[in-house]
């Protein structure tokens, strides 16, 4: 029995110490990223619709992560200006959309080896497209769920290279839709 005790409080004493290891201490981060969204464009009545298609937009987040599991982030997504051409009882007209969003989100993490990981994250955006009509022009703001999946490659123990696959919502009516991809940049301090 006491052999029993003994091997039980080595192998607890190697796991902590197997987990202090592996365990990091809270840090905050930074990042940039380059986002990729198509744009699109619906309205009632139009036909031979054109958009300009994926388009690459600037993002910027920062976060906080309490352990190597579990941490918090916000970020704002520019989704650019886009051009569509359309026509309409067989007129041909032009507009323009524009978009952004801001999102705070819970993430986990779950390394997979010393340099990379996979994470998840889940929260809340609010997201705003402009239509800019000849003769007439929208606006639409909207706080939606948010949640994205991506991995982490470490260059060294402050910088890391992402990437993620990001969702924004639902789908627009006009503007980028829900769906994003992202590759970045982050420094954590």
């Amino acid at each position: 029995m006491k052999k029993l005790v003994a091997v039980l409080i080595a192998s607890a004493a190697a796991m902590s110490a197997a987990q202090a290891q592996t365990t990091t201490a809270p840090r905050a981060y930074v990042g940039a990223g380059i986002a990729s969204a198509d744009h699109d464009f619906k309205l009632s009545g139009a036909t031979n619709v054109d958009t300009e298609g994926y388009k690459a937009s600037g993002k910027l987040f920062g976060g906080y992560e309490f352990n190597q599991t579990w941490g918090v982030e916000a970020g704002y997504t520019d989704f650019r200006k886009s051009d569509v051409n359309y026509s309409i009882g067989g007129v041909n007209n032009r507009g323009e959309t524009e978009g952004h969003a801001f999102y705070l989100a819970a993430k986990a993490s779950m390394p997979v080896n010393e340099q990379f990981s996979v994470y998840g994250k889940l929260g809340a955006t609010r997201v705003k497209n402009e239509l800019e009509l000849v003769n007439a022009s929208m606006s639409r703001s909207k706080t939606e769920a948010y949640g994205a999946v991506g991995a982490e490659y470490k260059i060294n123990e402050n910088v890391s290279l992402i990437g993620e696959y990001e969702r924004y919502g639902k789908s627009k009516d006009f503007g980028a839709k829900a769906d994003v991809f992202t590759i970045g940049a982050k420094y954590a301090f």
